[in-house]
């Protein structure tokens, strides 16, 4: 014992606990976090009668999990995680779509899906971090995946078939794909299989009021017969949207609701990226625009297009068709027009829109007042959902060829004046 131990009335015993103290608390802080709890899913098939709460890590049995939906489940979805993080994958999902017909509509304008839409293959709410992987579908009434105010959502090798079902007038509600909504995440969905989907494919969603979505990554994803959207992009920022690919887009004709989109966008969507996606025979439009703005569409690739190639539209009132570069996209076999244009700033070059209006329209009158809207290569419009007259943007170096193209090469809505706009460089025939 030192003096100034003495002099400070401290025992041995005291002065011993008191080096110990520090030992003791860098073995706590040392101490590996608890574990996450790991369920092992039994091998064959588990039928479910109602939802089975899951968290940490789920994973099936090496001789194959088929978690089964019976004819009389009841619940939110297959699957409901809860806790921080989860880990799901090797295992498959069963749905009873096929036994139990129950038709409903689109939840209230209020009212996010999570809340609305029942039987789901995988559900989660508010979670910290979600991975799926090598997990297979099918079957599903509602939303195969399902993630809600999510952060960290990985999605990889999925595989979606059979899924979705109808509204009271027999077409889609939307339903079937992969859902991430009300504000999620740092988010990726790549290398997922999505065939015969009867709603979207693959998309985000938000109510007007609530938190966008992103950023996020959709990637090198395959789709096969969906009927409503491949992939929307609704109420985000800084989506990237690449290689995918796609072919029967809107199909079965009897189960459209809306039209339908190989590329959608909704709400307020910006600085995003839609790059090198190919897809074939859609019934709807290539790209649909509604509220993309300071953005950029490239090096995509349509053909057998059944309505109208690349839209602008302006949707949301919280947004302005601007700052958009449409450049180097392919559009062929095209029903109408190329690219519909409204808004300023924007950019439309190096485009090949190769045999547009295959329907031979003449001043087919879609929109009162304006009868080259339908059969223009491209055009400048005066308005969408909202006025925004093309202005200020640039026009160049397009090859555009079909029916009449070489009179109906860029079109002007009445009241765009064409110096408004530059327009050069583009090869018509």
């Amino acid at each position: 014992m030192g003096v100034g131990d003495r002099e400070l009335g401290i025992g041995e015993n005291a002065r011993r606990l008191l080096i110990a103290v520090p030992a003791v608390l860098a073995a706590v802080v040392l101490l590996p976090a608890p574990r996450r709890p790991v369920l092992v899913l039994p091998a064959g098939i588990v039928e479910l009668h109602a939802e089975m709460n899951v968290e940490g890590e789920v994973r099936g049995a090496p001789a194959g999990t088929v978690l089964r939906m019976a004819p009389d489940f009841a619940g939110r979805a297959a699957l409901v995680v809860r806790g921080g993080e989860a880990s799901l994958h090797d295992f498959s999902i069963e749905g009873n779509r096929d036994s139990r017909d129950i038709r409903s509509g689109l939840p209230p304008y209020d009212v996010p899906f999570a809340k609305f839409t029942r039987g789901n293959g995988i559900l989660a709410e508010g979670i910290g971090g979600l991975t799926v992987e090598r997990v297979a579908i099918r079957g599903i009434p509602g939303f195969a995946i399902l993630a809600s105010r999510a952060r960290h959502v990985f999605l990889d090798r999925v595989e979606v078939t059979g899924s979705g079902s109808r509204n009271p007038d027999g077409r889609n509600n939307a339903t079937g794909g992969i859902l991430l909504e009300e504000g999620t995440t740092d988010f990726r969905v790549t290398n997922c299989t999505l065939r015969e989907i009867l709603g979207n494919g693959i998309w985000t969603h938000s109510l007007y009021t609530s938190p966008r979505n992103g950023p996020g990554l959709i990637a090198n994803n395959g789709f096969e017969t969906v009927g409503r959207d491949a992939i929307q992009v609704g109420h985000a920022f800084d989506v990237r949207v690449e290689n995918n690919r796609g072919r029967t887009i809107g199909f079965p004709a009897g189960a459209v609701d809306a039209t339908p989109a190989a590329l959608d966008t909704s709400g307020n969507v910006e600085h995003s990226l839609y790059a090198r996606n190919r897809f074939e025979q859609i019934n709807g439009k290539c790209i649909d625009l509604d509220g993309f703005h300071d953005g950029e569409v490239r090096a995509n690739a349509c053909s057998g297009v059944g309505g109208y190639g690349i839209v602008f539209n302006n949707t949301n009132p919280d947004m302005q068709s601007r700052g958009i570069r449409v450049v180097e996209n392919r559009l062929e076999n095209v029903m109408y027009g190329g690219i519909f244009v409204i808004g300023t700033g924007n950019l439309v070059a190096r485009n090949q829109l190769v045999n547009l209006n295959t329907s031979h329209c003449d001043g087919c009158g879609y929109v009162l007042g304006e009868p080259d809207m339908l059969d223009s290569g491209i055009y400048l419009g005066r308005k969408a959902e909202r006025p925004a007259p093309a202005r200020g943007n640039v026009i160049e170096d397009n090859e555009i060829s079909g029916y009449k193209m070489t009179v109906r090469c860029v079109g002007h809505a009445p009241g765009i004046e064409a110096a408004w706009n530059v327009v050069r460089g583009n090869v018509c025939r």
